[in-house]
């Protein structure tokens, strides 16, 4: 079944712009510039400058935004990756928009609720929110091991394909998850829903040479709740998960449940 609004988006001569949350430098973003000049596309770059993991799909609204020219079709910008695809798209390339927006590699997993604090996942929102397709691509990782960017490298091109060839409506972005395994034990790719995956709130306070006190947001402990054919379940089982995502955040269940609550209570 095809959904209303989605059609194939062409990879053959396409025009497409990587971004990220990790910053410039970073090695998931090189493993994406592969991938994406294998696909036969005419590749643009514009990542932050430095790195904004969890920024969310926050903008830079009190400062103004710099930015270098790296080589042609590469950019550093001081922003985050919202501020990135927004110059991008209506500055770097508003002569011809993107044919799809890739965001990634992120080192580190984008499951469960992950998504909510991510800057990754927020470059494919502002992108799918200026009307271009995008995925966000993530590669799972534990602590203390090195980053296995090969999975992602050799899975990422056929996720990327197989899901352009279908399509998705303009109103959802794309969120993919590489797992943590050596890239022949991958499983399979599976499509999956979010599961509960609440980052802590472990506080640490500290007391700088001046007497001021200061606060980090310390380790990351998880509540993680592996419900099965969830995305952090199937991701445990060593599946490429791969999980749309939707713009509009309306609860339409909950909308219907309270239509009545208030006079205007009429749902649209």
């Amino acid at each position: 079944m095809r959904l209303s609004g989605s059609q194939p988006i062409p990879l053959k001569n396409a025009r497409i712009l990587l971004t990220n949350d990790d910053g410039i430098l970073s090695p998931g973003l090189k493993v994406l510039e592969s991938v994406a000049q294998g696909l036969g596309a005419e590749v643009w770059v514009v990542a932050p400058e430095t790195e904004h993991s969890g920024a969310g799909h926050s903008l830079t609204l009190h400062q103004p935004l710099r930015w270098r020219q790296i080589a042609e079709r590469r950019f550093a910008v001081e922003g985050t990756p919202t501020d990135c695809v927004l110059l991008a798209i209506n500055k770097f390339m508003a002569e011809a928009r993107p044919t799809l927006v890739l965001s990634g590699i992120n080192r580190g997993a984008n499951l469960g609720d992950d998504v909510t604090y991510s800057g990754t996942v927020a470059g494919a929102m502002e992108a799918t929110l200026l009307g271009v397709p995008a995925i966000a691509l993530s590669q799972v990782l534990r602590a203390q091991e090195p980053v296995k960017w090969r999975t992602a490298e050799v899975h990422a091109p056929e996720v990327i394909a197989a899901l352009c060839s279908r399509g998705w409506p303009g109103d959802v972005l794309m969120s993919v998850n590489f797992p943590n395994v050596p890239a022949p034990a991958v499983a399979g790719t599976v499509l999956a829903p979010q599961g509960h995956h609440k980052v802590g709130d472990n506080l640490v306070e500290r007391i700088d040479p001046r007497g001021r006190p200061y606060i980090w947001i310390g380790q990351l402990h998880a509540d993680t709740q592996l419900v099965e054919g969830s995305d952090m379940e199937r991701s445990d089982a060593g599946w490429v998960t791969v999980t749309p995502l939707t713009v509009n955040l309306t609860h339409r269940d909950t909308l219907e449940h309270l239509a009545g609550v208030f006079d205007a209570g009429s749902v649209a």
